[in-house]
């Protein structure tokens, strides 16, 4: 079974991407070029990458005390991902891009994801290199940002700390002024760094020529105090090994230094990190500290490293969601081919029968259309949000505009719930294949496991559902639900004049009359704490809501197409997905609307 016609299908008939060839951008474009893209990283991904998908889950990174050990064929697949373009394919010709539009790129990078999530296809490094393009000075792209375009260079993020986590407040990094010539380095003000970062994916390794980490660290005040909070927190480049103003490597080692590799559950061809910044390892002019370069203003970082982290969301959403598709796919073959069990007839079973194959049982079939209602609407969503990054760059200032306040509320549910529903897809998939299913016979296991990390990757579930319910339905006045509302109701008009879809058009626009009230209930009182006790919930009866009316507007676009399997089966997962997850919502909202304070109130000693 092959990804290919679901990813054309969302692409050229739902999205209609060719039609972004008529913006003067993406003039050189049309659907011969997207379809080159495809075929390119589809090979690549089918001879690099999945091949070596159990490889990088045995042979974990390891340490031999001066370097970080990959597998050979991480080595080949980050060469071949590189030699394709993919790192710049967003970027201007001018820097060695592709101009392609952002909807093509994700959907391109789709199939890497399923081919080896964990081999890692350059997320981190585009997201760096991206952001040092809008924050960074003329210098920093030149020397930093372009040379990771190239593969020459990989990027990390580095956020958080061992004793604060996602708590970024807490951070205790510190950077002070290198020198009192700090302020005239060509590659920006130059500052020392001291502090330590957890859970850096791709922190060391030798897969590139040189690592640049994106480093968040307070600057002190007068006194030498860290500022509390997070309006304190800058950001820095610092990279692993010294380069001058062209790019070239100096020959002098950062003193940035491995303290230990994490082990996870999944992921594990990506080496997870805990680097020490400024310990004196590696000394640079005979002193203690990294070199670290300042992006953007002092106490700004956050800003900045938001452009990265927003991205990074998004990404980890399509991660999860191809993996929820890895196992669909793999669950879908081998029920087609096990025979198990025989069919109910009014006699009951007949033994003498052979045994027909499991996706002949409805509870098989039941589970199947749950990992495709799942995978498939969850791709829609992470396509249709890439979409609108290309008309929040390229459309009118109003089309603009609101794509930007659509994408803020859209973010959170684009990262969350592929996270829960396409990881609950891979454990469906654990069970189609019975006892088979949890050993490493079978690759649905590694999938649930590598899967397992995106709940956590880039924020948990509790600090996005903070995010949507505290921040994004609120910003602007509001504006943000108001357009999304708006979009959900003209799909509603639509469907609601096909017969086929008027009921499922109905249910919608309950769904969004409970969502509408529950947010307003939430906040009834003013208070926070009431509105935030049951923020999970309400981001769990969001994204149901988003990706019921994802959904029927595919259904849109799967009816006018002809006749045939795939076709059917949109349709079917439409219908699943409104007749068995949409009432859901109900549950979810009920104890948000009445700010039920069973969990936020339960005294610690009760536990």
């Amino acid at each position: 079974m092959s990804l290919r016609p679901t990813v054309d299908f969302l692409l050229y008939d739902w999205l209609d991407a060719p039609s972004l060839s008529a913006r003067e951008r993406f003039a050189d474009h049309s659907r011969e070029t997207f379809d080159a893209v495809l075929d390119t990283c589809e090979r690549i991904a089918r001879e690099k990458y999945a091949p070596f998908n159990r490889v990088v889950d045995t042979q974990e990174p390891h340490f031999d005390g001066e370097r970080v050990i990959l597998p050979q064929a991480t080595h080949d697949a980050q060469k071949a991902y590189a030699a394709s373009g993919m790192l710049s394919a967003a970027q201007d010709y001018d820097v060695g891009g592709m101009q392609l539009p952002y909807t093509v790129e994700a959907a391109a990078n789709a199939f890497f994801a399923m081919a080896s999530v964990s081999i890692g296809s350059g997320m981190l490094t585009t997201g760096n290199a991206n952001l040092l393009m809008v924050h960074g000075t003329e210098a920093q792209k030149q020397v930093f940002a372009l040379n990771e375009f190239s593969g020459r260079f990989s990027g990390t993020m580095c956020l958080s700390e061992p004793q604060a986590g996602s708590s970024l407040s807490d951070v205790a990094t510190r950077a002070v002024p290198d020198g009192p010539d700090f302020q005239n380095d060509p590659l920006g003000p130059r500052y020392r760094l001291k502090g330590n970062k957890m859970w850096i994916s791709a922190g060391e390794h030798e897969l590139t020529d040189n690592i640049i980490h994106l480093v968040l660290a307070k600057i002190p005040d007068e006194n030498g105090r860290l500022v509390p909070g997070t309006r304190g927190i800058s950001l820095f480049i610092v990279p692993k090994k010294l380069v001058n103003t062209k790019g070239e490597l100096t020959g002098e080692r950062n003193d940035v230094a491995l303290a230990g590799l994490n082990h996870k559950c999944g992921w594990r061809g990506t080496t997870n990190t805990l680097l020490n910044f400024g310990e004196g390892k590696y000394p640079v002019n005979g002193e203690a500290g990294a070199v670290g370069y300042l992006v953007g203003q002092p106490g700004k970082g956050l800003h900045c490293m938001f452009h990265m982290m927003n991205e990074a969301r998004i990404g980890v959403g399509m991660a999860a969601t191809m993996l929820g598709m890895a196992g669909y796919h793999a669950s879908l073959d081998y029920a087609k081919n096990r025979p198990q069990g025989r069919p109910m007839g009014p006699a009951g079973k007949d033994p003498a029968q052979p045994p027909v194959r499991i996706i002949e049982h409805a509870d098989v079939k039941r589970m199947l259309l749950a990992q495709k209602s799942y995978c498939e609407g969850a791709l829609a969503l992470e396509l249709y949000c890439a979409r609108l990054v290309d008309e929040q760059h390229t459309a009118d200032a109003a089309t603009a505009d609101d794509a930007r306040l659509l994408l803020e509320v859209l973010t959170p549910i684009a990262k969350s719930w592929p996270s829960e529903w396409c990881l609950e897809a891979n454990s469906l998939a654990i069970q189609i294949h019975g006892g088979y299913g949890y050993t490493r016979d079978f690759p649905v296991e590694q999938y649930w496991r590598d899967n397992r990390l995106n709940m956590i990757h880039e924020g948990t579930h509790g600090i996005q559902a903070m995010d949507l319910l505290g921040r994004k339905v609120l910003m602007e006045g509001g504006k943000g639900l108001s357009l999304l509302a708006g979009r959900i109701n003209a799909t509603i008009e639509r469907a609601i004049q096909q017969p086929e879809l008027a009921a499922h058009a109905n249910a919608l626009g309950q769904a969004l009359a409970q969502v509408g009230a529950a947010t307003k209930a939430a906040w009834a009182t003013g208070e926070p704490t009431d509105a935030l006790a049951n923020a999970v919930p309400y981001l769990q009866a969001f994204g149901h809501t988003v990706l019921a009316w994802i959904w029927l507007d595919v259904a849109l676009a799967a009816q006018v197409a002809p006749a045939s399997a795939a076709r059917a089966g949109r349709l079917a997962a439409m219908r699943f997905f409104f007749h068995y997850e949409l009432p859901k919502i109900g549950a979810w909202l009920q104890v948000v609307s009445s700010r039920d304070q069973t969990c936020a109130a339960l005294p610690e000693e009760a536990f």
